[in-house]
């Protein structure tokens, strides 16, 4: 199953079920010093950025490749949700036409296939920007004990990339989520669309882990990519 796939299946769940991506975004936009008026949301999904905004502003754009999660997003005379993929340069191109005073996302550049070059494409777009991407340690003690490599970049990795195309600060912070039992921490994996459509145990070896996994929480690493204030 496609990583939009994943996301478009549970998109109704998803919001209710991310109180990590709130926090991620409240980050992201206490780290905006001005009101910019004309934004962009990569990888919006149902709209936790625009929702989250507590200015007037003339345009909001978000872009996702989950059809399900852009039926969830807000729409208006001035909010835009469109289909689009930011692992096609061809977007980045057509993005080209307008201007943005910010670029955000939230949660959702971890999913690019190449991120140089979707770092390379926001570049282009020559607007401050304000970034959350999961990393490597998203996950940490399940994958060790599984015995499974991150899906993910390391944050090393990511803070490479970001200092060849963005003037930023590099931050990246720890989160926990608690579960009252493994059973709804696993339920909450697979309903969340968090892991990224990998599907790599049996059954069996599903049990095992859900014996063996030592913690009553998930561990989640956040890198946050956000413009210097000038």
């Amino acid at each position: 199953m496609k990583i939009s796939s994943e996301f478009s299946k549970h998109a109704l769940s998803y919001e209710s079920l991310n109180s990590i991506q709130t926090e991620v975004v409240q980050k992201l936009l206490s780290s905006v010093r001005s009101k910019p008026q004309h934004i962009l949301d990569l990888g919006c999904g149902s709209g936790a950025i625009c929702k989250s905004i507590d200015w007037k502003y003339e345009k909001f754009t978000g872009i996702d490749f989950a059809k399900g999660m852009l039926e969830l997003h807000p729409k208006s005379e001035n909010i835009e949700a469109i289909y689009g993929d930011f692992n096609d340069k061809t977007l980045f191109e057509h993005l080209q036409t307008q201007q943005y005073d910010y670029i955000f996302s939230a949660s959702a550049l971890q999913w690019a296939q190449d991120l140089q070059s979707v770092f390379q494409g926001i570049h282009t777009l020559n607007a401050p920007v304000a970034l959350a991407i999961f990393t490597a340690n998203t996950f940490k003690t399940l994958n060790a004990t599984a015995s499974l490599q991150p899906l993910l970049q390391s944050s090393k990795a990511i803070q490479k990339l970001q200092e060849k195309y963005f003037d930023a600060d590099f931050e990246v912070l720890q989160y926990n989520m608690e579960f009252s039992s493994v059973r709804e921490m696993f339920q909450y994996i697979k309903r969340s669309g968090v892991s990224g459509s990998r599907k790599v145990l049996s059954f069996k070896e599903t049990k095992q882990l859900m014996r063996a996994y030592p913690l009553s929480y998930l561990e989640f690493e956040v890198a946050f990519i956000t413009s210097r204030v000038k």
